[in-house]
């Protein structure tokens, strides 16, 4: 699900050379190792050349030239010395650098804009949130805002002497291979084309723009830095107005033939029951999605009424949880609700999927001590059980912030898998 905009430049795709005359088959293989020493640092540093040469196989000479390039490319750094034994002299040992090397995630969602950027090694250098009404307002309004975003963000990141690896949008839709939005329900979009858009945004014409579902990218956030991270089967639940998944299966996200796996809000449980933003009937988000949570817990301030001001769904959340300490029987009502939707359609995930964690993210995450007992007691009534008993819910602790930081995630993704995309200041980007 990727957009790239290039700089006019054309490749020959016969051609035998690469990037700095090297041939394109040595070009490939230095890419490749390029790659393999920059990732090993970044899940093993600090460690020394001799000892990235004996994990990775290659040989002392190749490692050293290796890192030499990767150095020039402001992507890794010495520091130290490490102690490798007690016998001879202390090695300068490696870590990633990345310090002006930065990745940029945005999230658009109906309430609100969220912006995350990070240097390679992981320093936070973005992380805010605005609120804004997506749902009431025009594809063309939206976008807009999250052009003024992503500019304000690109800028301030320059300032702090950081470039943009690359920008990565996360959108709650469908988001075809063109970086366009086919559909967003709650969002009111039909055939957005985000990824063009932006193309014409104030930043540098060579910064990669993608586009992905936002469930998806905070299921990769969950897996590399959550509560649960490193569990190789997992399903991530948003907990937003909109409920989406995000599904790792054996340590890879589930993608389906064409990127539209994990769409679980959209599957029928009541078909008596509401309808839904998309058209359906009983959609699984009509039972457990904010905006029902709010229209039944604070009828006076529900979505879609009229209002001065845009809330926020930390301020939503906020009032519901002081109406419930203050004993409005509705609130507890609603949450109690809430939580045995939850456990229903959660069954259907478990027995699809068999996961061993179910992570609840946005709204879940901020009730979950009231969610989690009610939702887990419907799940094993009724899941299979072998595989119920082997399933917890979690709650996140990223917050409504797990789509943004997995944006920026993938765009760190990307420079780990390809080290030849950040420019030497004497060398270009290779095609």
């Amino acid at each position: 699900m990727h957009h790239s905009r290039t700089d006019g430049r054309t490749t020959d795709v016969k051609s035998r050379v690469g990037s700095a005359g090297i041939p394109a088959d040595q070009a490939t293989v230095r890419r490749s190792n390029l790659a393999l020493v920059l990732r090993h640092v970044s899940d093993h540093g600090p460690c020394s050349r001799s000892a990235v040469a004996v994990q990775t196989g290659l040989n002392k000479t190749t490692v050293t030239s290796l890192v030499s390039e990767l150095q020039a490319r402001g992507l890794l750094k010495e520091t130290g010395p490490q102690h490798a034994g007690s016998v001879g002299r202390p090695s300068l040992a490696l870590v990633l650098d990345g310090s002006r090397v930065g990745a940029l995630g945005v999230e658009v969602n109906v309430d609100y804009i969220a912006a995350f950027a990070t240097d390679l090694a992981g320093r936070v250098l973005i992380d805010r949130r605005f609120g804004f009404d997506a749902m009431g307002s025009s594809s063309e309004r939206s976008l807009d805002e999250l052009t003024r975003v992503i500019e304000r963000a690109v800028a301030d990141l320059g300032r702090l002497g950081v470039a943009p690896a690359g920008i990565t949008i996360a959108v709650p839709g469908l988001i075809d291979t063109t970086g366009t939005v086919v559909v967003a329900p709650n969002l009111g979009w039909h055939g957005v084309a985000v990824a063009e858009r932006l193309a014409r945004a104030d930043i540098p014409p060579n910064v990669p723009i993608a586009v992905d579902n936002d469930a998806n990218l905070a299921a990769l956030a969950e897996y590399t830095s959550g509560v649960a991270a490193g569990t190789p089967d997992l399903v991530y639940l948003t907990g937003e107005v909109g409920i989406g998944g995000g599904v790792i299966s054996g340590g890879r996200l589930l993608n389906g033939a064409d990127g539209f796996a994990g769409e679980v809000g959209h599957v029928m449980v009541d078909p008596s029951g509401e309808q839904c933003g998309c058209g359906r009937i009983g959609c699984w988000e009509t039972k457990v999605g904010l905006a029902a949570l709010v229209r039944t817990a604070t009828p006076d301030h529900a979505y879609g009424r009229s209002q001065q001001v845009v809330r926020d769904p930390e301020e939503r959340l906020a009032e519901i949880e002081q109406r419930r300490a203050e004993g409005d029987p509705r609130v507890d009502a609603a949450v109690t609700e809430a939580g045995r939707w939850l456990g229903r359609g959660s069954a259907l995930l478990v027995n699809l999927f068999n996961p061993r964690v179910i992570v609840l993210g946005g709204y879940f995450a901020r009730l979950a001590d009231r969610l989690i007992p009610v939702a887990q007691a419907e799940l094993r009534r009724l899941g299979m059980a072998a595989a119920t008993e082997r399933c917890r819910f979690v709650a996140s602790d990223l917050g409504f912030g797990a789509a943004s930081r997995g944006a920026a995630g993938a765009v760190v993704e990307r420079v780990l898998a390809d080290p030849t995309t950040i420019a030497t200041p004497a060398l270009p980007p290779s095609p």
